[in-house]
């Protein structure tokens, strides 16, 4: 079976090296997790470059209805302008380039993309079933690495046996509620809970105020978010083998012996407000979607540690210039 999971993918370097030495027409769409990795590894694409990443980059740019001409490999004038009307559309600086803001929204919007599609479904799936909502269920299988056979739209052998790893590798229960799959998407690709009344935007500030004190006492919890620099991203992670962003703060907020929710809307409308973070307190981020879509733990000096997909479990500056424009607010967790 495909790998699930970016950092799968990444360890796997034969099935890494095979992958690559094939025509592009046999990975795309065969192999998206793939394509998500070979966008991430570039720090940017900009006009001249030509290669496999310029493909993925067009093929992901086209699907998205922003790029309608051959998928060459060439980033020329039009895939320049298809990158400009993204970058407008999301509120991301217009250069034209493929910058690493640029790659990580796009990525982030192709896999919301294919979530949407489930939002539709009309009617149950069951084995025998045939129809285009068992399609939209394999692809969306096939897109996580859990599906690897044909779409024909059929229930059959390998759409259950998908649909059983998926369950148990997220404690799902897909047989009876098949929009369960959206939580294999969780963290920064996580639905906007329906209780937007208690989502507080906060304005764009020079700076983010914070105050260097703790505001609580969680020193073991913190100790261990640092011990787990450099862990993996992974989609619905929530061990050491790798994490997403409201599963790792689950983990460690689980050392101190307190139960978190496992979504990011969750966390945030399960936190006390307050007014700037302390040590310990969680911080929220708009990202590519309204409302709180992505957190960390605040460890003073302006920083925070946090699961991103790029890095794994990382530690940035709140005042950056691309944490600072998204930044939400904070939020403190009671024992």
């Amino acid at each position: 079976m495909i790998n699930t999971t970016v950092e799968r993918i990444a360890r796997n370097t034969f099935l890494y090296s095979y992958i690559i030495s094939q025509p592009f027409a046999v990975y795309v769409d065969a192999y998206p997790v793939f394509e998500n990795k070979l966008l991430l590894e570039e720090e940017q694409l900009q006009f001249g470059d030509h290669g496999e990443s310029v493909k993925v980059l067009q093929y992901k740019l086209s699907k998205l209805s922003y790029y309608n001409d051959t998928v060459d490999g060439e980033l020329g004038i039009l895939t320049e302008h298809a990158l400009k009307k993204f970058q407008k559309d999301h509120d991301i600086t217009i250069t034209g380039q493929a910058d690493r803001e640029t790659l990580y929204a796009l990525v982030e919007v192709d896999m919301l993309e294919s979530l949407k599609r489930l939002e539709h479904l009309s009617e149950s799936i069951y084995p025998g079933l045939k129809s285009e909502d068992v399609k939209l269920v394999q692809e969306s299988l096939q897109y996580f690495g859990y599906y690897e056979g044909e779409l024909d739209g059929i229930y059959g052998p390998l759409t259950e046996k998908a649909i059983e790893t998926a369950e148990e590798e997220h404690d799902l229960d897909l047989t009876h509620n098949i929009e369960n799959i959206q939580t294999l998407y969780t963290s920064e690709q996580e639905e906007v809970s329906e209780q937007k009344n208690n989502t507080t935007q906060v304005e764009q500030k020079t700076t983010i105020k914070t105050v260097e004190v703790k505001g609580s006492n969680y020193s073991s919890a913190i100790e261990a978010a640092h011990s787990l620099i450099g862990t993996p991203y992974s989609w619905g992670g929530t061990s050491r083998g790798g994490f997403d962003c409201s599963g790792f703060l689950q983990y460690i907020f689980n050392i101190e012996g307190i139960t978190v929710p496992r979504t990011v809307d969750g966390i945030w409308n399960f936190g006390s407000y307050v007014d700037a973070p302390s040590i310990g307190d969680i911080v929220f981020f708009e990202t590519y979607k309204p409302g709180p879509s992505h957190a960390g733990i605040y460890i003073g000096d302006g920083k925070f540690i946090h699961a991103g997909v790029s890095k794994g479990v990382t530690i940035d500056e709140l005042n950056s210039s691309y944490w600072q424009q998204r930044y939400l607010g904070a939020r403190r967790i009671h024992q």
